[in-house]
């Protein structure tokens, strides 16, 4: 989403559903956002949607000719909106899902930055005790002629090797670099690493019922809002975020294509709990999906919450002994061979 943050779209949908509600045509409602909207990029956009829809378009039509901005949820809701003669309405949910999906995935960025800040400041903070410190001990150690204990030899041989060779450590960092984007870029290696995230623990059980969240949510949504469910399935799975729940939605989608359930397919996949498939497998036999896929829905935001609140408690204490092991090693290893010069001259 170029130059267009999604809190931009998110805000649009909810002032453009509040003035269609209010009976307000779709030319001066969007008229009036391009003129209040301050970012530049976007208020691009919001003009040429009005062109677009001025000129016979529908607003959907319109809105699929900036996929960068506006997702195929967002596409395909509005169209259903239009065909139904419903556009507030639909307009409605889709800033609830919106807003929802942003939260959501603001909290999740939220409790990843601790533990990206504290290897932000361990990493240097290693990097200047070995290259500027440890050779300052190892010289008074060589003049002191004291033997020196495995740790700090280990010690002094990590930061001669940082200091002769950091070169091939860049060249490494950068292959891995180039070597998991070159895999990440290929569809079994998005599955494979998106498998592995979820195997991560705390952090992959994170990241599933976030995953889990979304999907229920947005399916849900699509449903109530008349979208057919063979092409809110194929929506959904667009924006899953993770391989697995994509795979075992499209799965899914070819059961139902083949007249079978959505279930079967969410069972295999491991992916989702009993709990999700029963209450999808119930939807499905009563004919009420979009409310349980809502309930569902709601219920993994609650858990997604807890989740969060137990990766931050336990990242935290965890983060620090790793930081205290890694700098006080370093230097306990270095004072090592102090205590023992102070016991030959005692």
């Amino acid at each position: 989403m170029t130059g267009v943050p999604a809190r931009e779209v998110t805000v649009f949908t909810r002032l453009f559903s509040t003035m269609i509600g209010a009976g307000l045509p779709i030319v001066p409602s969007l008229n009036i956002l391009a003129r209040q909207t301050k970012n530049r990029a976007f208020r691009k956009v919001i003009q040429e949607l009005l062109y677009d829809v001025q000129s016979g378009d529908t607003l959907a039509g319109a809105m699929r000719r900036h996929p960068r901005v506006f997702s195929e949820l967002s596409v395909n809701m509005v169209a259903a909106g239009e065909a139904a003669g419903a556009l507030d309405t639909i307009l409605q949910r889709l800033s609830d899902v919106l807003e929802k999906t942003h939260s959501l995935a603001r909290k999740v960025r939220a409790a990843l930055i601790y533990p990206a800040m504290i290897i932000a400041v361990t990493v240097p903070a290693v990097a200047i005790l070995l290259v500027f410190v440890i050779p300052t001990f190892e010289t008074m150690f060589a003049s002191a002629g004291v033997p020196l204990p495995v740790p700090t030899r280990v010690v002094i041989g990590a930061s001669g090797l940082i200091q002769g060779y950091w070169w091939v450590t860049v060249l490494f960092l950068l292959a891995a670099l180039a070597a998991a984007v070159r895999v990440r870029g290929t569809e079994r290696g998005r599955l494979l690493t998106d498998r592995v995230t979820l195997g991560i623990p705390i952090l992959g059980d994170l990241l599933r019922k976030a995953a889990v969240a979304r999907f229920t949510r947005t399916l849900g949504t699509l449903v109530a809002s008349g979208v057919s469910i063979l092409e809110g399935l194929e929506v959904t799975a667009n924006t899953a975020g993770n391989r697995v729940i994509r795979d075992a939605v499209m799965k899914s989608r070819a059961s139902i294509a083949g007249g079978a359930t959505i279930a079967g397919p969410l069972e295999e996949s491991g992916a989702f709990t009993p709990m999700v498939v029963r209450m999808v497998e119930v939807g499905e036999q009563t004919g009420g999906l979009d409310d349980m896929l809502t309930r569902v829905a709601d219920f993994y935001d609650q858990e997604v919450d807890a989740a969060l609140e137990v990766l931050v408690a336990a990242v935290e204490p965890v983060m620090i002994v790793v930081l205290g092991i890694v700098v006080g090693g370093i230097i306990v290893a270095m004072y090592l061979p102090i205590f023992d010069m102070m016991k030959l001259v005692g």
